[in-house]
């Protein structure tokens, strides 16, 4: 066994997945950036979705200092994170069909709207459906996965698909199946989940790139500040006043 410490090992295996999403992806970075950018520019709104530890990637782009205002949390109760008890409830929850569509029926999505929806895996039935139905509102598709499960694992939603098969644009983060980087000979099971460092620095690098974008075209990008630096409270008030049409956590 590699006499290097337990952290090390994790911190190198963290940093060779950014390495890889940060050269391997850089195309759909750019393109997930631009389709953002467009949203905003076209007067749309954007949201953000993941259940389970999925959503905490989804969550780091939502009211963000140095983030787009705009980004938008879209919910579904009982899988946010794991704010539930049994915590197993909200896994149960992502295998059930049509709980999708019922959510999409009453949030405010509309056609010209981007979704960003997070899930590792991509096999259950509630971030397929999400896409699936979104795109048939009219609504552009960001899904990042980890596309190696579609090839190492089987679908649980009803049409045998993925989320990858049903977005405008995929992210891939690279994760082997199982989240786990490390093993223990002593250990009977893999452990040191990466997915949540790596799928929240692959979007904020989108993020960065549609700010620059807007940028680039001569729109000022409607990011709110740090409440903790003097002035960002008025800074963020005027945000959250201009834009108060597609902002949906603050009134």
């Amino acid at each position: 066994m590699s006499d290097r410490t337990p952290a090390v090992r994790f911190l190198d295996a963290a940093i060779g997945l950014l390495e890889r999403i940060r050269d391997g992806e850089a195309e759909s970075v750019a393109a997930a950036g631009a389709l953002l950018a467009d949203t905003v520019a076209d007067g749309g709104r954007l949201f953000a979705f993941g259940a389970g530890h999925s959503s905490l990637a989804a969550q780091d782009l939502v009211y963000r200092a140095g983030g787009l205002a705009l980004m938008n949390l879209l919910t579904v109760p009982g899988a946010v994170g794991v704010d539930v008890m049994p915590a197993t409830l909200g896994s149960a929850l992502e295998r059930v069909d049509g709980l999708a569509g019922v959510v999409l029926e009453t949030s405010p999505l509309r056609a010209g709207d981007a979704l960003v929806i997070i899930s590792l895996s991509g096999r259950n039935a509630l971030p397929v459906e999400m896409a699936m139905k979104a795109r048939e509102l009219g609504v552009k598709v960001i899904g990042v996965t980890s596309v190696a499960y579609a090839a190492q694992t089987s679908s649980r939603h009803s049409s045998g698909s993925f989320l990858k098969d049903h977005c405008d644009l995929v992210l891939d983060s690279g994760i082997a199946v199982g989240d786990a980087e490390l093993t223990h000979e002593n250990v009977p099971a893999p452990f040191a989940p990466a997915s949540t460092v790596v799928t929240a620095a692959l979007l904020q690098a989108v993020m960065a790139t549609a700010a620059s974008e807007l940028a680039d075209r001569g729109i000022e990008p409607p990011l709110l500040r740090s409440g903790n630096v003097d002035g960002g409270h008025a800074w963020n008030a005027r945000v959250f006043d201009e834009y108060a049409d597609r902002i949906f956590y603050h009134r």
